[in-house]
């Protein structure tokens, strides 16, 4: 088993609980820029999780939640939950939960209750950040509730404006964590 270890964002800060983040890929550029929502499907409600396609965007802040716990430290394995600071007023909530999108044959990502997808499964359980390898930047992990089934978070694209984040058994999501208040001095912060 890999040593425990405190996450870190980008400039060697732990991250805490209640601290405002946001999730980019480890390498920028091509690949693309930060998580963000949007609709896909038949979905009236912007609650699926997308990393867009432009690497200048920074996406939604999220903040990460440990269960029962407060404050507390995040550690590389530490199960917690993931919510974004933000949510579109048709979603109940703003916490990270799976969803089943038969069109395509994944578990993806998105928000809100199983109430945003009638018909869909929705799964619960808990996140979990892990050192990617001996590289640079983290890989994010979801662990099934009551199961003992614990898969990585890819990316896999649909030609939505951007690529849903989804449970996979490939190639992990590259991540690093950047502190988004260092990005709100000075900017009128918009209403959602």
């Amino acid at each position: 088993n890999e040593d425990v270890e405190q996450v870190l964002d980008i400039n060697g800060n732990p991250i805490f609980p209640g601290g405002k983040y946001y999730i980019l890929p480890a390498i920028r550029g091509p690949p693309g820029g930060g998580v963000r929502l949007d609709k896909t499907g038949d979905s009236e409600c912007p609650v699926t999780v997308l990393q867009d396609y432009k690497e200048v965007i920074n996406g939604l802040p999220v903040k990460f939640v440990i269960p029962g716990i407060s404050p507390g430290i995040i550690f590389t394995g530490t199960p917690i939950e993931i919510e974004f600071t933000k949510k579109p007023n048709c979603a109940e909530s703003s916490k990270w939960l799976i969803f089943v999108d038969d069109t395509i044959d994944k578990a993806c990502i998105g928000i809100g209750g199983p109430e945003n997808y009638s018909g869909k499964q929705t799964l619960s359980g808990t996140f979990n950040i892990q050192k990617y390898g001996s590289g640079f930047g983290y890989k994010l992990g979801f662990c099934v509730k009551g199961s003992p089934i614990c898969l990585d978070i890819g990316r896999y694209d649909n030609d939505e404006g951007g690529r849903r984040l989804n449970l996979t058994e490939h190639e992990a999501f590259r991540v690093v964590f950047v502190d988004a208040s260092s990005y709100e001095d000075g900017i009128v912060k918009s209403v959602v």
